[in-house]
This record gives C-alpha cells, sequence and structure tokens, in this order.
C-alpha cells in the first residue's frame, strides 16, 4: 500500500466515524458518496484531497517558490557548496547599512572573517531553539502553500551578536540570488517586531528545521527568515544578508509589484474535497481547510444554492445568504508530516506539555479542517460556497477585503444535484 492510499485508507476510517455520529443522515452519506468507496478504487481526487487533509504537509507536498534562472533550489549539488547553500558552506552576514547611519560594534562580516557560520548558529540553537506550527501562505495565493512544523533560532539573539548602538529602526534582508540584483528577493522588518513579541506571537526565527527535518533547498535551506503572523513574502528563503538600517521605509521586492508587505494573516475558509454530482434529497460529505489568521476563529459555514437563482442584491460578500454552520475537527491524534508514528517532538510552543494536547483550538497562524454534509432536493447546477467567521464575529472576506493583502474571497465550487 503506498503512502497517500495509506492516509486515504486512515482518513476515511476517521471521516466514517465522524459522519456516523451524525446519526442516520451520516449513515446516508456513506452509502451515497464516492468518499466510502473501496480503497483499490479511491479515484485521484480522493487520494488527493486526502493527502491535504494530513494536518502537517509532508515536505514533498509544499508548494515551491523561487526566483532566478536557474532558480536556487535548482542549482546542482557542487553549485550549492560553491555559494554556501548548504550547511557545511553556508555563512550570515549581519552588517549595518551603509546607505544610512545605523551603527553596529560588531558586524557579522565575511570580509573580515565574522560572518556566522553553521557549527556557530548550532550552539545558538542548543540555547534558544523554539518550535512552533505555522502556515505558510503566498499574499496572493488562494491557498496556503503549506503547514509546517518549524524549528529555529529568534532572529533578535543573532541581531544581538553584532551590538548594535545606535539608529537601528528596520532590518533589509535577502537570500542568494545569483548575483544578480534583477533576481534579488528581499523584505524588511522593524526593528521592534526582531526585538520583541506582541501578545500571544512566536519569534521571527531563523529556521533551519521543518516537521523535525533538516530545511531542504526546496524549502529555502539551509536558513530561510520565518515570520509567523505574516504572509510568505516575509519568509525570504536561502537567507545570506540582514542589513541593520535608520531607513525607516520598507524595501520590499512586493512592494514594487503592488502588495500590501505588512499585511497579517487573514482567516479564511477554502474546500478540498466537493463531489462533482450528488442525488437529489441524499446528503455528501464536503471538506475543506480554514486558515486561522490574525483574528482567530469562531465558525466556519457553507452555503448551497441554485446556480441562476437570485443573489442578495446590492449584498457583495453575501451577507444577508442563508449561511449554514460546518463542523471544525478536533486536533489529530495524528499530526502527519512525515513525523514519526505522527508524533509531535517536545515541545511545540502551541501544546502544553502536560497534556499534550493545544493550549487553545483552532491554533491562530495556523489551519483546521472541517467538513459539512450538503443536501439539495431538486435537481440542478448549484453553487456552493464557504467563509469563516472570525473570533470577533466578523464574516470573510471583512474586515480586509482586499487581494493585495492576501487573498481571502469567497471561494465557490459547482455541483450538479442529479435526480
Amino acid at each position: 500500500m503506498g503512502r497517500i492510499e495509506r492516509l486515504a485508507k486512515e482518513h476515511t476510517d476517521f471521516t466514517r466515524r465522524y459522519f456516523l455520529k451524525l446519526g442516520a443522515a451520516g449513515a446516508a452519506a456513506i452509502t451515497t458518496s464516492r468518499l466510502w468507496a473501496q480503497e483499490d478504487k479511491a479515484n485521484r481526487l480522493l487520494t488527493e484531497a486526502v493527502s491535504k487533509l494530513e494536518y502537517l504537509t509532508r515536505e514533498e507536498n509544499f508548494i515551491t517558490y523561487g526566483r532566478g534562472d536557474p532558480p536556487p533550489h535548482k542549482l546542482p549539488l557542487e553549485k550549492l557548496r560553491e555559494v554556501g547553500l548548504v550547511r557545511e558552506s553556508w555563512q550570515l552576514e549581519v552588517l549595518p547599512d551603509p546607505d544610512s547611519n545605523a551603527k553596529v560594534e560588531r558586524p557579522l562580516s565575511k570580509a573580515q572573517g565574522t560572518a556566522l557560520n553553521w557549527d556557530a548558529f548550532m550552539k545558538l540553537a542548543e540555547k534558544h531553539a523554539v518550535r512552533f506550527m505555522s502556515v505558510t501562505t503566498c499574499t496572493n495565493g488562494r491557498a496556503p502553500c503549506g503547514m509546517g512544523l518549524w524549528e529555529g533560532v529568534p532572529l533578535r539573539e543573532v541581531v544581538w551578536l553584532t551590538r548594535p548602538a545606535a539608529n537601528v529602526r528596520r532590518l533589509f534582508y535577502y537570500g542568494y540570488h545569483n548575483e544578480d540584483p534583477k533576481q534579488r528577493f528581499q523584505s524588511s522588518l522593524p526593528i521592534g517586531r526582531v526585538l520583541e513579541d506582541p501578545p500571544g506571537e512566536h519569534p521571527v526565527i531563523l529556521c533551519y528545521k521543518l516537521n523535525g527535518q533538516w530545511l531542504t533547498i526546496d524549502r529555502g535551506g539551509p536558513v530561510r527568515m520565518l515570520v509567523p503572523d505574516a504572509y510568505a513574502n516575509k519568509s525570504v528563503k536561502w537567507l545570506q544578508h540582514i542589513i541593520l538600517t535608520n531607513n525607516y521605509q520598507a524595501n520590499d521586492t512586493y512592494a514594487l509589484w503592488n502588495n500590501d508587505t505588512v499585511s497579517h494573516l487573514k482567516t479564511c475558509a477554502r474546500f478540498i474535497h466537493v463531489p462533482k454530482k450528488i442525488k437529489a434529497g441524499q446528503p455528501a460529505p464536503v471538506t475543506g481547510v480554514a486558515q486561522v489568521g490574525m483574528s482567530g476563529l469562531s465558525r466556519v459555514q457553507y452555503w448551497l444554492h441554485p446556480q441562476d437563482g437570485p443573489l442578495p442584491k446590492n449584498d457583495p460578500y453575501f451577507t444577508k445568504a442563508e449561511w449554514k454552520d460546518a463542523d471544525m475537527l478536533p486536533p489529530p491524534k495524528h499530526w502527519g508530516g512525515g513525523l514519526p508514528d505522527g508524533k509531535l517532538p517536545p515541545i511545540p510552543r502551541q501544546i502544553d506539555a502536560d497534556t499534550g494536547k493545544p493550549y487553545s483550538w483552532p491554533i491562530r497562524n495556523a489551519i483546521v479542517h472541517w467538513a459539512a454534509l450538503i443536501t439539495a432536493h431538486r435537481p440542478g447546477q448549484y453553487a456552493l460556497r464557504c467563509r469563516t467567521i472570525d473570533a470577533n464575529g466578523i464574516a470573510q472576506p471583512m474586515p480586509r477585503p482586499f487581494a493585495k493583502s492576501g487573498n481571502n474571497s469567497i471561494q465557490s465550487k459547482r455541483v450538479i444535484i442529479e435526480k
């Protein structure tokens, strides 16, 4: 049995128990839905959807972005060694901005032989390493790139090594870019976010592990930035350079592309598995994922209505529609992501060490899976939509509906109801 097929069986068993708890309607769904086909007959749509329902995303299933010709993750091994993109040759420079009056007493410089190398970095990790679960999402992406258990050293520990003395208001940082300035992908942070964490937030980290394994070159290894409360444009991969500056303005590549570069993660819902055809009057299961952003999450909802039916007037976000609550699934016993036996290593910051359970659920800046049974009694073409209600009672896509600060548009799927 292959990995995806095994996951399909495990999740099918779990989801069958979930729908059985709903009583007769759940039993009817089991007999009619394609979710309950025999394992050897499971179609590709099912197996792909089930693989995504692992809570932590396996490294190879993350969505990969990278600039360059070729991008860094496509370079041959010898070239990776040459340019410092393997652990043995990696170095990190942390320098004052030559175009500002920022002052540091001990720059981490390749020219001076003081750049941070891997061995020194691991000594910091022995004392300061942290782990937390966090979702990564492209600002303009419709769905998360992946959900990971990340491990790293808080960025502030490295900044303090340089002994910043005066006039430091911001950090500029970028990774390897083939020595071609046009291919450089860069981002920035205010120094306050680096040195102190807002209540309930995790530190910005120099990340070196994902799901308990060394960060691969595809994921931005050997070291990447990881900003847990922001979109992935802040979490620059293949990190090699940090500049401490008195410049108060962001220099982010995304700013040049008409994006909001300081947007916190938004709360929104997305579908994973929606049956294309359903028998009239028969319930069918739907599964999805919700991203839990800065404002938390209280409910996930769905709305099924005839495709050609009238929509609420003067209501672009469908606030007057007949939304129904879906069920958010509880914390998993098997976290997935390729962890041995699906068990979390000690001790992610969101997990109570005594009970092994999350302090709160769902986890902010992470995901939660959801499920619902949908039913339509009249044949025809229908539109199925989903949305979130955040912890402040505000429905998606509000309070920040603007696409350039994170894509949280309401998703719609076409469903055919047959006789």
